[in-house]
């Protein structure tokens, strides 16, 4: 098999960069996620060391990990990561968008993923969404929420070009040109 990365994101630099995560502060609200991590790939043979390394501390060892196959062209049954080995498996019934991470001593922890594509802009509102305390809102919601969110904005876009295009002209709801014009009327109200 082979691995699909993100051909602007050096294979080097994802491994030697820091991982991008917002984490839930310590709280007594239980919440559905615990944070968020944002790689730099799809490669998670690369991109899991700098994960658990960067866990360790406020959380503990991460033991094992797992992820829905529908987001990762390959996933490793195992990863190596300073002198021992990180367990991933891999579940079609887990959320898409979310890696659950286990330790043996400590717990489990939710974490959305969101795909390394994703607009810098996109990746902080998510990130700031899935680390908010007692949230009840899954990481599909989230992911369909941005979603709706970008869409409106592409949306709102093309009604702008829509309406530089036509002169101003009023269209109906369903965007088809009235014949009317938005431009003022003369000043005896008649054109």
């Amino acid at each position: 098999m082979t691995t699909t990365l993100d051909p602007t994101v050096p294979r080097d630099f994802a491994a030697e960069s820091p991982a991008r995560l917002s984490l839930t502060p310590k709280t007594t609200l239980a919440g559905q996620l615990d944070g968020a991590w944002w790689p730099y790939s799809r490669d998670l043979e690369t991109e899991l060391p700098p994960l658990a390394a960067a866990l360790e501390e406020p959380w503990g060892r991460v033991t094992r990990i797992s992820v829905n196959p529908s987001r990762w062209p390959v996933v490793p049954r195992r990863v190596a990561l300073h002198g021992r080995t990180l367990h991933v498996g891999w579940f079609t019934e887990q959320d898409p968008d979310k890696l659950i991470l286990l330790s043996y001593t400590v717990g489990r922890w939710d974490l959305l993923v969101i795909p390394p594509e994703t607009a810098p802009a996109a990746a902080a509102r998510l990130m700031a969404a899935a680390a908010i305390p007692g949230s009840v809102l899954a990481a599909g919601v989230l992911m369909a929420n941005e979603t709706v969110i970008g869409y409106g904005l592409r949306d709102a876009s093309r009604r702008e070009a829509t309406w530089e295009g036509e002169g101003g002209s009023c269209t109906s709801p369903f965007g088809v040109a009235t014949g009317r014009s938005a431009l003022p009327l003369s000043a005896n109200g008649w054109r």
